[in-house]
């Protein structure tokens, strides 16, 4: 396939580039390189003879139009976006502008590229979502594909509305749209603002480990390799105005995952002055709006296209807090650049 990814930089998008790569596929990878992006994620394929990349912005409707006319994509996989919850609190008007603004100009560079002949017949809109757009779940319950929309935070309500956004251009203009909705991400090249890289830096380097509130929150964990398959999966085989849902089928409380992490850091470290790590964890002030629990049913696509999840998480988190003591030159990198979430949230440094 042709495949125009959006955000291909980033976390999950750099891993669809990889394994698309892999299967044999001819990728465009548009990102606008922001904070999270990274060009090392893909260092490994830019070389490739399938691989270009264009840095552009995806609200850019002229951009976005001419890259689609000229690349000619069998499906645009969009998965550019702002995700992290935390600064989306802090400050919400960037998230408006990508996850909202971004996700039109897409639909309507799409919607012209399919209006004016240039789109193959098999061609699809394929818009990367979250199962934060479905709220909070109680103890019980797992959210499908019809659950109702209910976002707790601005990075949520900003998916939520694209998720929208794409819904409206199917049914409007006709547009071949496929939404996924999927549980939380892991695995390597994670930009090390998220929870699990936090964990594993701060306690490889005796830093206090953050906790919000008491570590309560239960959320479903999904390798990015598993993900990624799914969603090429999807592009290729997904039903044109249907929602898949993809989830690990690994629910863990916030404090035990950290706990599981920290087990595996004491049994790969085992001279650490550090050990062990879980000694290092602090519970600090929960953050606003903080949903309980999330928990994907992944059913349909396991039943309608035969994906299912190859990654435990037990072995899927081993292998995770392997590549980060393995690729210390990788987030170092990062950090050079300015970043620090432990100065950000006032811990042990």
């Amino acid at each position: 396939m042709r495949l125009m990814v959006t955000g291909g930089a980033g976390f999950i998008g750099s891993a669809v580039v990889r394994r698309a790569i892999a299967a044999g596929d001819e990728v465009l990878n548009v990102d606008k390189l922001t904070y999270a992006a990274n060009p090392d994620n893909v260092a490994m394929v830019a070389d490739n003879a399938l691989y270009r990349f264009a840095k552009n912005d995806i609200c850019d409707l002229a951009a976005m139009s001419a890259l689609m006319n000229e690349f000619k994509p069998d499906a645009v996989m969009n998965l550019a976006a702002e995700t992290h919850v935390d600064r989306s609190i802090d400050g919400p008007g960037a998230f408006i502008q990508t996850n909202i603004i971004g996700t039109y100009a897409l639909l309507e560079a799409a919607r012209g590229y399919v209006g004016n002949g240039g789109a193959p017949a098999q061609f699809r809109f394929h818009h990367i979502s979250t199962d934060e757009v479905y709220g909070s779940l109680g103890p019980t319950g797992e959210f499908t594909e019809t659950s109702p929309y209910q976002p707790n935070s601005p990075y949520s309500a900003a998916k939520a509305s694209s998720d929208m956004l794409a819904r409206a251009w199917r049914e409007t203009f006709g547009l071949p749209v496929i939404v996924t909705n999927c549980s939380n991400n892991y695995g390597p090249y994670q930009f090390p603002e998220k929870l699990i890289p936090v964990v594993i830096i701060a306690a490889l380097e005796g830093r206090d480990i953050p906790i919000y509130g008491k570590g309560a929150n239960i959320r479903d964990w999904l390798h990015v390799e598993d993900h990624a398959d799914a969603l090429l999966l999807v592009a290729r085989e997904g039903k044109p105005g249907e929602i898949y849902n993809v989830g690990g089928r690994a629910e863990r409380t916030n404090l035990d995952l950290v706990k599981m992490i920290c087990a595996v850091l004491d049994g790969e470290l085992s001279t650490s002055p550090h050990a062990p790590h879980e000694s290092l964890i602090k519970f600090v002030t929960d953050r606003p709006g903080h949903d309980q629990r999330y928990a994907i049913n992944c059913d349909k696509i396991e039943r309608e296209l035969g994906w299912t999840p190859a990654h435990t998480i037990e072995q899927g988190m081993r292998d995770t807090v392997k590549w980060y003591l393995g690729n210390r030159g990788w987030w170092e990198k990062i950090r050079k650049r300015g970043f620090d979430v432990a100065k950000r949230q006032g811990l042990k440094t």
